[in-house]
């Protein structure tokens, strides 16, 4: 099964799903951002042993505008090269409008991971032959303040579906990909990937969540991450060369 069909199988899989307060809105990019997304999957999704870097849902500046994962605006158009049009959520948040490739604010968790990996590899060809990003869980939970909510806290009887279908597109994506290793983009996502993944067979890892709510993200993020891949046999350059 290819990247695009397990995508879409996941996108069809979510869509049934409901949720209730204090969750107000839910923003799918897989249906909104599907364009920009599958180019995302075909320009970068083949190549098999690479490292996979999974991160837990979209930001509403980052993937939520641009259908890419961690996708902050300026570094999607700019370096990855990937530009489309942006449709709009069924429900439209006030407070949180969907602009596309617009968006002029910068989601800083996509800043700092995208930005490492200009950074350290220069090309997106020298990072995608060692690297593939992929969220756990496609959709953005929204409370009536414009808040997030992350798919962790929702009630049980609203995660526990919701968990079974991302571990069903995680498990075919591996499937597809033979990752080296899985890295979890923060604790949730190695979680998630230890439950719905054979540990016994598949190396999984966890580096720090880039996001500015976590206080040690602030110091020196791209230091911490390149010594926590160190220690998982993954060899980041240090980016001094061309």
């Amino acid at each position: 099964m290819s990247l695009i069909q397990i995508t879409r199988k996941l996108c069809s899989d979510v869509e049934r799903l409901r949720f209730g307060p204090p969750v107000t809105h839910v923003y799918n990019p897989l249906v909104y951002a599907r364009a920009a997304h599958e180019q995302y999957l075909e320009r970068y999704g083949s190549g098999k042993g690479r490292v996979v870097l999974l991160g837990m849902n979209p930001g509403p500046f980052g993937m939520a505008q641009t259908g890419v994962p961690f996708g902050e605006v300026t570094l999607v158009r700019d370096w990855l090269g990937i530009e489309a049009r942006i449709g709009k959520p069924e429900r439209e948040h006030p407070k949180r409008p969907i602009v596309g490739f617009d968006c002029k604010r910068s989601e800083v968790s996509g800043a700092r991971l995208w930005g490492f990996a200009r950074d350290r590899f220069k090309t997106p060809a020298r990072f995608f032959d060692r690297f593939f990003i992929v969220n756990y869980c496609p959709l953005v939970f929204m409370e009536e303040t414009g808040k997030n909510r992350t798919p962790d806290a929702l009630p049980e009887r609203e995660r526990t579906p919701l968990l079974e279908a991302c571990d069903r597109a995680l498990i075919a994506l591996v499937d597809e990909l033979e990752p080296e290793l899985v890295v979890g983009v923060g604790g949730f996502a190695e979680k998630r990937a230890k439950t719905a993944l054979d540990s016994g067979s598949m190396k999984i890892g966890c580096i720090l969540h880039p996001s500015p709510a976590n206080p040690e993200a602030n110091r020196a993020w791209a230091e911490t991450v390149t010594r926590q891949l160190g220690e998982l046999g993954v060899r980041v350059p240090d980016g001094t060369k061309d």
